[in-house]
């Protein structure tokens, strides 16, 4: 039986690191989006400390990873854990390697004192949100996420 273990991804690994994104985005039919380089993760993930990622191993080799970062909530008073980005290529699907990387993110975020753990899923990919449900995730369905990037940002920043 393959064994599964879990690391802190270091700067050597941001590659890899960008792979797992490249990945991830050709599955969310986003690849065309993906501007990130090696340098830019190296910068922020690494010097600026803007992420943390966690990777997957089964047999010692990287199969997937959880890239994540703290927020705020007000209401708790307390931090939590957001969850960016989770991955494991194509071929573990199925071994419950997923559950296992949601597992550790939620002892890190516990043994951190972080009150909650969020993140976001596409509406259509009904195969993750099956998941989430599963773990015991609740949709929050009466919060719509806005943003601001590129030219829009830019705009208000300089208003």
């Amino acid at each position: 039986m393959a064994e599964l273990s879990f690391r802190k991804a270091n700067i050597e690994d941001t590659p890899l690191i960008l792979s797992f994104i490249r990945s991830l985005a050709e599955y969310e039919q986003m690849g065309n989006q993906v501007v990130a380089t090696v340098d830019l993760l190296e910068e922020e993930i690494f010097t600026k400390h803007g992420a943390e990622v966690l990777l997957a191993l089964e047999d010692g080799v990287e199969i997937g990873f959880a890239l994540y970062f703290y927020n705020f909530s007000t209401f708790l008073g307390r931090a939590g854990l957001y969850l960016e980005d989770l991955f494991v290529k194509p071929e573990h699907r199925g071994k419950g390697y997923g559950k296992a990387l949601l597992q550790q993110l939620a002892l890190i975020a516990r043994s951190r004192g972080c009150g909650r753990m969020e993140w976001w899923c596409l509406d259509w990919n009904k195969p993750s949100i099956d998941f989430y449900l599963s773990v015991g995730a609740e949709p929050m369905s009466n919060w719509t996420v806005y943003r601001l990037s590129g030219e829009t940002l830019a705009a208000l920043a300089d208003s």
